[in-house]
This record gives C-alpha cells, structure tokens and sequence, in this order.
C-alpha cells in the first residue's frame, strides 16, 4: 500500500497546488493493509492516517475524491478509502505547548527560521543531464556563495521538470554549510496570504521586520502567481530590494519567464531578471532512463532494465510521469502477483502517453467545440456568455499543457491577451483543485488528448 500512495502522491502533485500538498497530503500515510484497524487485511481498501480529527475532516471535504480517483486508475480496480486517526484508534488526548510543531513526513523542520523543506530534495538526489546541467551548476553556485555578485537566481520551467527540487536542494545546501543562516521557503501565494493577514490584523511592521531583518535566504516559488496582485507586488519589491542591499540570497521558480508574466509592475519585472534565469528542460532518454534507475534503486525496486528501457522511450512528458510509470508498474505486480515484464509496464502506462498524432491548438479547438457543442466561431468571439467562456477557458488550459506555445500566442489563437489566457487557465486550475464539474470535463477531455483520439 505504501508503494501505491507514493505513486498517487506524485500523481496529485500536478492537480494540487504546492502549498496545498505539502500542507494536507504529504502528512498522510498509509497504513499497511495486513494490519488494519479491524484486524483483518482487506487489499480493497487502502487506510490513510491522519494526525488529527480536524486533519481528516479537511482531507475528506476537499481531497478525498482526487485521491480516491487515482486509486483506483493506479491499482486498476474497484478500491475503497478510508480515513483513520493515528493508527485507527480513537487519538489519546495530550496537552502540547502552543509553539510545538510537529514534524511531517518527508519534512524537514528547521526551529526558529520558519522554513520546510523535502528531506529527498537534495543534490545528491537530483539526476543531471544536458537538459538540465546549467541551473544545476548555477544552483551549486548560489548554495555554495562562491560569487558576491551571483545573489538572486531565477529557475524557469514546465510543472515536474525539477525546479522545486533544485530549489529545495539549495535550501539543504546552506542550512548544512551554513547552519546560522535563516532560510524561507514559501510560494507567492503564501507570501500574498501572510501579507493580507498581517494588513487584517495591523501587524504589517511585524510582517516587514521578519523578511527585511529575519531572513538571509528566500525561496520563492510559482512567482507567476503574482500576476495582478498590485499590493502583494509593491511590498515584494520593496522586501527584494532589503534583501539585495544586505547581500541575502534570493531563489525565485516559475513556469513563466519574468517578461512572459502578465500584468506584473515594471519595478518588480525588473528585480525578477536581475539576476540569473536558467531554464530546465525536458529530460532526454538518457537522462530518463538514469532517474528511473536512481529512483527504482532508492525505492528498493528490482525493475528489468528493459522495462526500465521501455518507460524511458514511451514517459516524455516529465520527471513526475516517469516517477508514476515506475510506481505504477512495481504496485500493479504486487498486487497482481506477478512478474514484472513488458507487458505489464504496457498495461500501465497505456492510459498515460500522448500517441503520435501531434496536439494542436486547432486540434484542440476542434474537439473542445465538439464536446461542448460550439463552433470555432463562437471559441474566438469576444462572447461573455458562460456556455462560450467556459469551452474557451479549458481550451486555453488544454493549450497550455499539451503545446508547447508560450501564453501570448495561445492568447492571440483564441483572440485574447496574454493576461487573460493566464486567468482561463488559473480559473480552471482552481476548478479542478476544488472538484467542480469542469475537473470531470477536462479529464475526459485530456483521456481523448492522451489517446489520440480527438
């Protein structure tokens, strides 16, 4: 069971925003099923435990559905969820100082410095390759502080390519070499939600105070998520601008470059490239086929090489769908019983690969229309109505995730700007996290994408 969650863990990590994961689904584990609550093992249901009564009801009311979801596509049959507290006994009631902190799972928690990071999330544990060799140099550099004038380094790239990695691994980095540095890391949508917070609760000198003089290295991820937020930006300018004059290492990522991010002040655009920008790309085969290796190795995995082979060619997309691939592949032959060989590997990855026939925006144009029974006309017109917004919304987010085309020009297919091609494909990003009726819609949309037949 332990090996299926890893592998719906890392499926949920591109459906779930960063902070949301790290905060309500990495803390759960999974309970072994030969000793469940009842005694008895049941390998039609899979135990998640909780560390608290409100913990569960959170998981149940907005995640539930997303894990059950890839439950059942990874193990490949009817399965059942249940969310137990501890170890699915009614939790003993213990008193805890009020600035206790309990450290979660794969967490590493540093007292006093407010910062959480990954335990695999290292250097040691980050496969380099052409792809991907100049931010991992870059990132050594800025960890190591072998360059005064090196202080801010911005890491560009599509979601699972490493960048959080390679960010985190920084992070360790300093903390191990430098064990009095203060080290923050956060997204920008907990630094807006902070901000906001402290405006509400009039603590805003105490909000400066910690980032201006409490903090000697920032990691600040999905800096796209700015776009708009004028307030949020003013004050992370000013906050940027403490930080440099004091020599602080400042370590941004983001799936858009800064001059491809919509509706950000110019003051702000230029803090954000003045350092260094490096751009992660795509995994080639080899290096593929070494991540998977690395990460059958560290999982205790005896995989064939030529199932190995066979992932490497066919999983192109990511390093999280190569990560799935594998899980996939080691949990149907537990559960199953059986060897693992190719076919078995085929039979998990079949609903996973794009085939050949090449994704377009016309091709997605063409089966978004068809779906929701509109004509392209009415996808490009500057109609308001929600029967045309929400087909234009979702292919403009189809757009983004299958072609590799930046925002202005998925914008410009669709007769909009950049900046509203940004918000379409937030609004049905923030759809599909909450479970409304567009995440079944998108699905089956992207199940036709993925198989080619559109």
């Amino acid at each position: 069971m332990k090996q299926l969650w890893q592998g719906i863990k890392n499926s949920l990590g591109d459906q779930i925003p960063g902070h949301a994961f790290r905060m309500w689904i990495d803390p759960l584990e999974a309970l072994q099923s030969d000793a469940p609550h009842n005694g008895s093992a049941d390998d039609s249901v899979m135990r998640l435990q909780c560390p608290n009564l409100f913990f569960q009801k959170r998981v149940k009311e907005h995640f539930s559905h997303l894990i059950l979801n890839e439950l059942q596509r990874l193990a490949g049959q009817s399965m059942k969820l249940e969310l137990v507290i501890g170890n699915g006994k009614p939790a003993k009631r213990r008193e805890m100082p009020a600035a206790e902190q309990l450290p979660l799972p794969n967490m590493t928690i540093q007292p006093h410095c407010g910062r959480m990071l990954r335990r695999d999330y290292t250097f040691d544990h980050f496969v380099v390759g052409r792809n991907n060799e100049f931010a991992y140099s870059a990132a050594l550099s800025v960890a190591a502080r072998k360059s005064h004038q090196q202080q801010s380094l911005f890491l560009l790239s599509k979601t699972g390519m490493g960048k959080s990695h390679l960010s985190q691994a920084i992070g360790h980095q300093i903390m191990n070499t430098f064990p009095t540095e203060r080290v923050y890391y956060m997204t920008a949508e907990d630094f807006t939600s902070e901000m906001v917070s402290s405006y509400k609760t009039n603590s805003v000198s105490l909000f400066k105070e910690k980032y201006n003089n409490g903090c000697d290295v920032l990691l600040l991820e999905d800096i796209h998520y700015l776009s708009g937020k004028e307030r949020t930006q003013i004050e992370l300018a000013h906050t940027l601008d403490s930080l440099l004059n004091e020599n602080k290492r400042i370590i941004f990522s983001s799936c858009c470059s800064p001059t491809e991010i919509p509706k950000i002040s110019e003051n702000l655009r230029s803090r954000l490239t003045s350092g260094l920008i490096s751009n992660i790309e795509p995994p080639d085969y080899r290096v593929r086929l070494r991540i998977l290796k690395q990460y059958a190795r560290a999982n205790s995995w005896r995989i064939p090489v030529e199932v190995l082979e066979y992932l490497a060619c066919e999983l192109t997309n990511d390093v999280r769908q190569l990560k799935s691939g594998l899980v996939g592949v080691s949990t149907r032959a537990s559960l199953l019983g059986s060897a693992i060989d190719l076919k078995l590997a085929a039979g998990v990855i079949e609903n996973m690969v794009q085939k050949s026939r090449q994704v377009t925006i016309d091709a997605i144009k063409q089966l978004v229309c068809k779906y929701y029974n509109i004509t392209p006309k009415d996808l490009v017109s500057p109609s308001r109505k929600q029967g045309i917004v929400r087909p234009r919304q979702v292919a403009m987010y189809l757009a983004r995730h299958y072609t590799d085309q930046p925002l202005q020009a998925i914008g410009k297919c669709f007769n909009r700007y950049h900046a509203t091609a940004l918000h379409a494909i937030g609004t049905v990003e923030k759809g599909i996290r909450l479970g409304s009726p567009i995440k079944g819609q998108v699905d089956y949309l992207q199940e036709k994408l993925e198989s080619g037949d559109f």
